[in-house]
């Protein structure tokens, strides 16, 4: 792999990154749009709500009867009738509550008025709520009362068992009390009370009062509407508890308040139809407006944030054309788009949807006579909500305030538009650019594999210079190269053919001084010498021979090169030549024990068997030098169409990283010294080369045991005829 200069790098990189501000200056353009769209929003925002409290200021009418006078709202004593979705079916089930839970009250002894038996725990308490629609008021008592007893049917007293009290101030400022007492499960039996708390007969019925008594396993339910033109702001519940049917004492009464007198009532805020007709015409589609008062309860609603038809993105619903670049971008690089954009969800959890009682730093802000706005994420992340809220001024006191809330659907849709252009551009120009280099590089790339190719086709892999690199004409930096690697390889060339060469020249230039040395020293050893000379003549003699053994191996192994391209082969059995030379073994190295494990199976190849034999010298000579161990181990199986041939020693590992190279020429890794006999690294070597000229595989490997090394061949077999 070629390196690139540095300074061609830096300037590649300088010119890459400028390139990619392009895009990146223009992504925060849409960025820095997106922000100033939403600083835009957020003051039209606040702009309608100041307009629809400036359509609400000064009319205190609207207020009067929605308890905006207290100082503070108690939780349980002042209620809140929730806006319901649809009629209350009155049957005492209490079936079409169950979606309002989140709405219903739990009073227990923490809300009792009165118990006659302090020392005894209170054994009552009721599940309650109150909602609105279509001109009434709805509610339901779930009682737990262990004894539950009925009015008397023969009795003309109404409170001598357990009922219900309803306490109001009506519209007409009249204190007035409801009973209800039932003689059994059925219809209530409602009745008026006297307007002196201290009074309880006589009674007038009141029909207007509608509902069901049920009886349950562990109490009883009551279920009622009664027309809102009998209630007032003012308004108190209380459930009288009566559990000795022969004394008929009232033992406890708990409730939403005391319903002695208008005083000691709680409240009731019923959303005003009024303010909700007023802001229904002034919100656009796309908006929610509440009207809250100043202890932040809601008093009307109106709208819907998850409308998608907005003034932010109204304009963007212009027909486009179906041309061929709008069929493509719509099926293909829009989803692609969309994998890095999110487009505005309709199905975003909204957690104010049914909310009855608002509060947030804007509306706090508003409250304190300021406009105010903020920002919000839904609890699921998927959309932001822009809220913004206005004061209610009613005789420079705030009454009230406006709240508007918005999603940013339009604004991101916006932004989506403005990326999906941007990213088309950037595509277009990447494309375009990309196709040019694309070119461009191919025709390096192809002239440096080209080049790649002719240098690894010069040289093999034991180092020699098989062909020449052809020098290219173009008159570049590759040109150049080429060039540079041609000369290189030619030189390359003459120094490896001058060293092949010289071991043969070496060996023929050798043999003449040394045969003259030592047939002197022959001669000289027959003449009659002191011993003293007769020492130093041996070991004259003893070089000789060393150098003699020297120049005949390399002799060898420059033979065989020479004779392995014009062999002559043919067909032998693996089996029998392998079985002979280590019955012959056995003979020649008696000191040693062998191992063998020949198949019976039938392995005929095609080859010379004679080099087959030298092959397995090699081998073998190779295991018994550094053998620490018996036995050597030597194996012949067939595995299909090869032959595989394994010969182990015990004894020293193989270095690490040297299992490849040993097979080269000159490679020997016997601990340096004095030897017995020259040793030239030759011998695998050999191995190697009769290897493949048999088209075999030959590799070593230690033992898993780490107490030896094998040496594994492979050999194709041929079939035989």
């Amino acid at each position: 792999m070629f390196n690139i200069p540095i300074g061609l790098r830096a300037k590649v990189v300088i010119l890459s990154l400028f390139l990619l501000c392009l895009p990146w200056l223009g992504y925060e353009y849409v960025w820095e749009m997106e922000k100033y769209l939403r600083h835009g929003q957020e003051k039209t925002l606040e702009g309608t709500t100041q307009a629809l409290a400036t359509a609400l200021h000064e009319r205190p009418k609207l207020f009067n009867h929605q308890a905006s006078f207290l100082s503070q709202v108690e939780k349980g004593r002042d209620l809140y009738a929730y806006p319901l979705s649809g009629p209350i079916q009155l049957d005492g089930k209490l079936v079409d509550w169950q979606q309002y839970q989140h709405r219903m009250l739990n009073y227990s002894s923490e809300h009792v008025i009165f118990n006659r038996n302090e020392n005894q725990p209170v054994d009552i308490h009721f599940t309650h709520m109150v909602g609105k629609y279509a001109g009434y008021l709805y509610g339901f008592f779930k009682v737990h009362d262990k004894q539950l007893v009925y009015r008397s049917k023969n009795s003309l007293r109404v409170d001598k068992n357990d009922h219900l009290v309803i306490a109001t101030q009506s519209p007409d400022g009249q204190f007035r009390r409801y009973i209800v007492a039932n003689t059994q499960d059925g219809w209530l039996s409602a009745f008026e009370l006297p307007q002196d708390p201290a009074q309880s007969m006589p009674v007038t019925p009141e029909i207007r009062i509608q509902g069901q008594w049920l009886a349950t396993e562990n109490g009883y339910n009551i279920e009622f509407r009664m027309p809102l033109s009998m209630v007032g702001s003012k308004l108190g519940f209380a459930i009288y508890n009566v559990d000795d049917i022969k004394t008929r004492t009232v033992n406890t009464i708990i409730g939403t308040s005391a319903i002695d007198s208008v005083a000691h009532l709680g409240t009731v805020l019923v959303p005003s139809p009024e303010i909700e007709n007023i802001i229904k015409g002034m919100s656009h589609n796309s908006s929610r407006i509440w009207v809250v008062d100043n202890h932040g309860r809601v008093l009307a609603k109106s709208g819907d944030i998850r409308a998608s038809n907005n003034v932010w993105s109204s304009s963007l619903n212009e027909t486009e054309t179906r041309s061929a670049w709008s069929q493509f971008k719509s099926d293909h690089l829009l989803p692609l788009y969309y994998k890095i954009l999110t487009k505005p969800p309709q199905d975003f959890v909204d957690s104010l949807q049914d909310s009855t009682e608002l509060s947030g730093s804007h509306i706090q802000q508003a409250l304190n006579g300021k406009r105010g706005s903020t920002w919000r994420l839904t609890p699921d992340n998927k959309a932001v909500v822009l809220a913004a809220a206005s004061p209610i001024w009613i005789d420079d006191k705030v009454m009230g305030a406006v709240i508007a809330e918005e999603t940013t659907h339009g604004i991101r849709t916006l932004r989506n538009r403005a990326l999906e252009k941007l990213f088309n551009v950037i595509l277009t120009i990447m494309s375009m650019g990309t196709l040019a280099l694309f070119i461009f590089a191919s025709s390096i790339s192809s002239r440096i594999r080209k080049l790649r190719d002719q240098s690894e086709q010069a040289i093999d892999s034991q180092g020699r210079v098989r062909q020449q690199i052809v020098p290219s004409k173009t008159r570049d930096e590759i040109g150049d190269l080429s060039r540079s690697f041609a000369s290189i390889v030619g030189r390359l060339g003459q120094y490896t053919h001058y060293l092949e060469n010289m071991s043969s020249r070496l060996s023929h230039e050798l043999r003449t001084p040394v045969a003259v040395v030592r047939s002197s020293l022959e001669h000289l050893s027959l003449q009659p010498l002191e011993p003293a000379s007769e020492k130093y003549v041996a070991r004259a003699q003893e070089g000789v021979s060393r150098l003699h053994l020297i120049l005949n191996n390399l002799s060898e192994a420059t033979r065989l090169e020479a004779s392995l391209s014009h062999v002559e082969q043919s067909d032998f059995s693996l089996q029998q030549v392998v079985s002979g030379c280590m019955q012959g073994y056995q003979y020649t190295y008696p000191d040693n024990e062998f191992a063998v494990q020949i198949d019976d199976h039938a392995m005929s190849m095609h080859g010379v068997p004679e080099y087959i034999a030298q092959l397995m010298d090699k081998l073998i000579n190779n295991a018994i030098e550094f053998s620490t161990e018996d036995p050597i181990e030597v194996s012949l199986k067939r595995s299909g169409k090869i032959a595989k041939l394994s010969i182990k020693n015990r004894g020293p590992l193989l270095p690490q990283d040297m299992s490849e190279q040993i097979f080269e020429s000159m490679v020997s890794i016997r601990p340096q010294g004095v030897q017995a006999k020259p040793h030239l690294g030759l011998g695998l070597y050999i191995a190697r080369l009769i290897t493949e000229l048999h088209q075999g595989k030959i590799s070593a490997q230690n033992l898993q045991d780490n107490s030896g090394v094998e040496f594994s061949l492979e050999f194709p077999i041929t079939e035989s005829k």
